[in-house]
């Protein structure tokens, strides 16, 4: 694979080589070309420790099916920066998946993504939900943000399902108006944003609405903008690397071109590859 010269300086034409190596990084884990981009990654460490690269080389690694040596760097990007809840939370997911299957393991199956229009803003019709009664840390290791997530009302419960997996139940909160517009024909999508043994987060976006609900507004608070960020380049990826945290990105989605703004993905796969934004827009 050819790369951009690097040269052993600092100043602008390493900054350079850099940002050409991330963009290069970030399109081969959009087109799941992982080893590719554990090469890329590699390449971009010999200029000097950063804690996303390293996420970004876990995640592919991980993709390959190389768990130990994942979980070592995500051991490498949380020294780094402590606060690196990506690596954290990776870190443990990979301690679990490695005590069923070693330092190896297959690739990972790839589950199903979530469409991306899910993950775009759209007042009234996008909200999102924490869920309860998790699964346990062992299966929720199996699924990962940007992962699809159906949504099945039993009773007075609206349940969640990702890769065949029922990992939680939406909240209360959400679900008592979502279950009374499913009872009248409205229909939905969902997607995870973010994941932990702890705590797992979803976004739920309307994708029909009944005649019988005309008027009805599925989610009456807006999405505030400081749960929404610009993604690198145009691409969504998981994680987790997301989709974490989460769209980490994990985590991967494939040609999204030209999206102002996204709701988050940690992992992910994803958050690997974003830069955050603090900023508030006013409602």
């Amino acid at each position: 694979m050819a790369f951009p010269e690097i040269e052993k300086t600092t100043g602008g034409n390493t900054v350079r080589i850099k940002r050409q190596l991330a963009e290069l990084a970030i399109g081969h884990a959009a087109a799941g070309s992982w080893a590719e981009a554990v090469e890329t990654n590699r390449k971009m460490l010999e200029l000097g420790p950063d804690a996303e690269t390293e996420n970004r080389l876990a995640k592919a690694l991980w993709e390959l099916g190389e768990l130990g040596e994942a979980r070592e760097h995500y051991q490498i990007a949380l020294a780094l920066d402590p606060t690196n809840r990506i690596a954290e939370r990776n870190i443990e997911r990979l301690r679990v998946l490695m005590s069923e299957a070693g330092d190896k393991n297959a690739a990972p199956e790839k589950a199903e993504k979530a469409s991306v229009a899910i993950f775009v803003e759209e007042t009234g019709k996008t909200g999102f939900a924490m869920l309860t009664d998790l699964a346990s840390p062992r299966a929720l290791a199996h699924v990962n943000p940007g992962d699809s997530v159906e949504l099945i009302a039993e009773g007075n419960r609206l349940f969640a399902e990702a890769n065949g997996t029922r990992i939680g139940i939406v909240e209360p909160r959400v679900a008592a108006r979502l279950l009374k517009l499913l009872a009248d024909g409205n229909k939905y999508s969902a997607g995870i944003t973010s994941l932990g043994d702890r705590d797992v987060r979803i976004v739920i976006r309307e994708i029909f609405q009944d005649p019988r609900n005309y008027g009805k507004v599925s989610f009456p608070t807006a999405a505030r903008s400081s749960d929404l960020r610009p993604y690198t380049k145009g691409t969504l990826l998981r994680e987790e690397e997301l989709m974490e945290e989460d769209l980490e990105d994990d985590e991967e989605d494939e040609g999204i071109e030209d999206l102002d703004r996204v709701l988050p993905a940690e992992v992910t796969g994803e958050e690997a590859f974003e830069e955050e934004t603090d900023e508030l827009d006013e409602p």
